[in-house]
């Protein structure tokens, strides 16, 4: 393990002449794989010129193939809550790999893992463990439909809820970033039975089920989300959407993949107080090894497969490494809960990136919650609140690609994307956002001039 710089140990200027062994590797994955990425969150298509290529990474700080360090503010865009090889996970790893990487049967881990998971999460009565979010929300929707006897599902636009056909639709995330909300593959047959409506919409929602409320199988939805950037719901909508999935009989299914675990322990149902009938888990759960999961009330789960007769199954789900990754984060989290710390930077940073705006007379939209934040560049001449896809869509794309690589080339590495939050983890220093912040002032008056 290399030594964990200081915090001014990064250069104050990266320039593209610094990154040519990652422009050389780039070069090579073209010729391979797609794109030259295996997730399009990984592409700078968003902002033109060509991604990164990593080595390592160490508590807050990441390691290009040149050498070069960077402070990191998207923590494998989640999971790394801990900062990168937290030494209660790689011991916990370390051990479970002593013992063999997968057995395909049941193991005590997976239900200490489970306990947890229950003793944090207000909604979760039972947990099925699977190998990714795409897989925990595909398996929540079944799994909803099944015990609904119903069809159709209600999701909010600029929600993404991973690659699954019927969820790709009006989809945030990479898919927003590169243009292809309604993916060429997804069928009309499959799409079907999934009705969009506008996020942070109550009238919406008091619509959708007076027109078909007994059609609708559940209600998923990130309840604060991080895939159009960050957006707040309002108490109106989570309210709306809790009383009426309960009168009409549908399930409330909460997206948790980013959000369980960091905005609070029990994550955002518990820092905003609305408890859901499902909730799918990822990225903390696994302690940035994949693994994904989804649970809820007992009388739901207790449909899955072999209990009852919704199928589910995977070879890897609750994959011994993954288990102990995940479950040795969850310790720690709740052993020395880092969220008053993540408060305090997360503050810090929202601050500074607040007045260095207000300096330099940019036109932005700031929001933030707990550990995860994203500036908005827009038009101007004065700022709109962003509270659905529809005011997010407005963004200055350009703006925040010159934002991003005038934080790169000072060594803060940044989300590809407009449309992707940024988050902080426990080893962030207020040192470090205080570097953060003057290289944001720096960026904000380049880009006046």
């Amino acid at each position: 393990m290399s030594s964990e710089p200081s915090s001014t140990d990064h250069p104050s200027l990266l320039h593209a002449s610094r990154r040519t062994k990652s422009h050389a590797a780039f070069a090579r994955a073209q010729k391979l794989i797609p794109g030259g990425v295996n997730s399009p969150a990984r592409a700078f298509g968003a902002v033109g010129g060509e991604p990164v290529f990593f080595r390592e990474a160490t508590g807050q700080w990441l390691t290009d193939i040149d050498g070069n360090r960077y402070l990191d503010y998207i923590g494998s865009w989640g999971p790394m809550i801990l900062g990168h090889r937290h030494p209660r996970v790689v011991a916990a790893v370390e051990g479970a790999l002593a013992h063999g990487t997968s057995y395909g049967a049941p193991t005590e881990a997976e239900t200490e893992l489970a306990e947890a998971i229950v003793q944090a999460v207000p909604s979760i009565e039972k947990v099925r463990m699977v190998s990714s979010g795409t897989e925990a929300a595909m398996s929540g929707v079944r799994l909803a439909r099944g015990f609904t006897g119903r069809e159709r599902i209600i999701k909010f636009a600029g929600n993404y809820h991973g690659h699954a056909d019927s969820l790709l639709v009006s989809a945030g995330s990479s898919a927003a970033t590169l243009g292809v909300p309604n993916s060429p593959g997804v069928t009309a047959g499959t799409a079907k039975d999934t009705l969009v409506l506008p996020y942070n919409s109550p009238d919406a929602l008091e619509a959708a089920f007076a027109k078909d409320g007994d059609t609708i199988a559940a209600v998923l939805m990130e309840p604060v989300v991080g895939n159009m950037g960050l957006v707040i719901p309002t108490d109106e909508f989570l309210q709306a959407a809790r009383r009426l999935t309960h009168q009409h009989g549908a399930v409330l299914l909460f997206d948790e993949v980013m959000t369980g675990f960091r905005l609070a322990y029990g994550g955002a149902q518990e820092r905003l107080g609305v408890t859901p009938d499902l909730t799918t888990l990822g990225k903390i759960v696994g302690g940035g090894l994949p693994l994904g999961a989804y649970g809820g009330r007992a009388d739901i789960m207790d449909h899955i497969l072999p209990a009852g007769k919704v199928f589910q199954a995977g070879t890897l789900s609750g994959n011994p490494l993954a288990v102990a990754a995940g479950a040795a984060t969850l310790a720690q989290l709740r052993d020395e809960p880092p969220y008053q710390h993540l408060e305090k930077i997360g503050s810090q940073l929202e601050a500074g990136c607040r007045k260095a705006a207000a300096d330099h007379g940019l036109p932005v939209w700031i929001a933030r919650c707990g550990s995860m934040m994203t500036v908005f560049f827009q038009q101007g001449p004065e700022p709109i609140e962003v509270i659905d896809w529809d005011t997010a869509s407005q963004s200055d794309a350009d703006a925040y690609a010159r934002f991003f690589w005038g934080m790169l080339d000072r060594g803060s590495y940044m989300p590809c994307s407009q449309y992707e939050a940024l988050f902080l983890s426990a080893t962030h220093t207020e040192d470090d956002i205080a570097n953060t912040v003057a290289a944001v002032d720096e960026v904000f008056a380049s880009m006046r001039s």
